[in-house]
């Protein structure tokens, strides 16, 4: 039998295995490799994106660093500048203190320099008098000798003489002076504002005493009167007014003293015609409206004034009272329009002189406060206005001012010439005011009387509204330094006798003619 051997599988090969380690060696090998590159590239990448941190941050921080330095040389550089303009400041405010003082000591020598030539041509004039003394006595001897007239009479022709010249020398200093004032005038002429401008100042009283009511159609005067004069009598008693019912058409007139009584009495009387409704119950309801819209205005006006005038720190019943004298006019010029004016005019005034502003701009504000007092006061308008503002804490120089506008009192202070000042500016000024035909016609008449009163006066003429007087003289009789003199003297007495507004220029024309015929 035969028998058959199976054959074991081969077994595996052992370079099989060699091979498979030799393969997982090199794939370990190969991956460490990568992983190993891998590793190594990112911390590169890291290394590189720290590095590029770092070198940003460093930039960042010059960046930083350098605009802290650009912001630091900036502040210095404006505090350089800063102290630049400080040191400028302070150099020209010691220039200003220098320059002020030479001109204090050149003012101071010029006023010993005066004082020295004031001693002299007194000197002067004490030697022209004892000459002029013993000239006396000699050409009386002489007159007494060579004539038989007696004593009066040669005394009359000498003192003739000696007037005629003395009027000469007179003539000569004052036009010395008047050429000195000239050409110091700049350097003078704030000191001369106060002093020169001050004498035109005059009192005021205001003439519009009437109101005019339109009325829709002439039954409305009957409505007016009522039965039997009922309402007018109702009215009038209410009001304090007269009202005068005449033949003019469609209006009656409102007449009454007191301007703001008469405002009331106007807008009711309007309101009545307005509505229809005339009778004494109704006529009490709406002038009882209408007092209370007044008072309204009244202190609306004030503190509108011293708005506009820039005033601060008044008394409400001082704002109240001053609003009063919108209702008040004097030579149709407006009372708180011309207050607020006449304050702006001080202040800058004021300003000029060196001079308190705020004292100025409220004195002159307040100067005509008297003007809104009620009538039954007694006293001017200056005294009371500057006794109701001391009343109400009013500053004592202010009150002074006010007081003294029209020298009542004695003005104590720059401020108060320079209220008095601005108050004349204001109403002197072409347009501010105006006065009725017969006192115009007075005025001009009796500036030529003023002139032609005087002896050696041909003719006289006032020319430009009254602003000047031309005055011509006979030159046989008047000569030169007399006509000089002449015009000084006119125009005094029109200071001392005449009021007017502004300036009035007094011109003395002296003309010699010859005349001879060929025969």
């Amino acid at each position: 039998m035969k028998i058959l051997f199976q054959q074991n599988p081969p077994g595996p090969d052992p370079m099989l295995f060699v091979w498979l380690g030799l393969t997982l060696l090199v794939g370990a090998l190969i991956g460490y490799l990568v992983f190993s590159t891998i590793r190594k590239n990112k911390e590169e990448k890291l290394k590189q994106t720290s590095s590029d941190i770092i070198a940003e941050a460093r930039e960042k921080a010059q960046q930083t660093e350098l605009d802290a330095k650009d912001q630091a040389l900036k502040i210095i550089r404006d505090a350089e500048a800063e102290i630049k303009n400080r040191r400028s400041e302070l150099n020209k405010e010691d220039d200003r203190l220098v320059k002020r003082r030479e001109e204090l000591d050149y003012r101071f020598d010029q006023m010993q320099q005066r004082e020295n030539n004031l001693n002299k041509r007194q000197s002067r004039v004490d030697k022209r008098a004892n000459e002029i003394d013993q000239l006396y006595e000699e050409r009386t001897a002489e007159l007494q000798r060579v004539s038989q007239m007696s004593v009066d009479e040669a005394r009359t022709i000498l003192l003739e003489e000696v007037e005629k010249e003395s009027h000469a020398d007179m003539a000569r200093i004052i036009r010395q002076i008047e050429t000195e004032a000239r050409e110091t005038g700049m350097e003078k002429a704030r000191e001369m504002i106060a002093d020169a401008i001050q004498r035109v100042a005059s009192d005021k009283v205001a003439e519009v005493t009437t109101s005019v009511v339109t009325l829709p159609n002439e039954e409305m005067k009957g409505r007016i009167v009522g039965r039997n004069g009922r309402n007018i009598r109702a009215f009038e008693q209410a009001t304090g007014v007269d009202v005068i019912v005449d033949d003019t058409p469609e209006a009656v007139t409102v007449s009454c003293f007191d301007s703001v009584r008469r405002e009331i009495a106007r807008r009711t009387l309007t309101r009545l015609v307005n509505d229809g409704r005339i009778h004494p119950a109704y006529i009490e309801k709406i002038l009882e409206e209408e007092r209370k819209e007044m008072d309204e205005d009244i202190a609306k006006a004030g503190k509108d004034a011293v708005y506009e005038a820039g005033v601060h720190g008044l008394h409400p019943e001082v704002v109240k009272k001053l609003g009063r004298l919108k209702y008040r006019t004097s030579y149709g010029q407006n009372q708180l329009a011309h207050a607020v004016e006449t304050s702006k005019i001080a202040s800058i005034l004021a300003a000029e002189l060196g001079a308190d502003v705020e004292v100025a701009r409220t004195a002159a504000l307040l100067h005509d406060l008297g003007k809104a007092m009620d009538h039954n006061s007694e006293g001017t308008h200056a005294l009371l206005g500057a006794e109701f503002a001391r009343r109400h804490g009013v500053n004592p120089k202010i009150v002074n001012a006010i007081a003294s506008h029209h020298h009542e009192t004695d003005q104590e202070s720059i401020e108060a010439i320079l209220v008095e000042a601005s108050d004349a500016i204001s109403g002197a000024r072409p347009g501010a005011r105006r006065e009725d035909l017969e006192q115009y016609i007075k005025r001009l008449k009796a500036l030529e009387t003023v002139a032609n009163n005087h002896e050696g006066v041909e003719q006289s003429y006032a020319i430009q509204a009254g602003r000047e007087v031309r005055i011509i003289v006979k030159p046989e009789e008047i000569d030169d330094y007399q006509a000089h003199v002449l015009a000084k003297d006119i125009a005094n007495e029109i200071e001392q006798t005449m009021q007017y507004p502004g300036q009035i220029q007094v011109t003395v024309i002296r003309e010699t003619r010859s005349v001879s015929y060929a025969k």
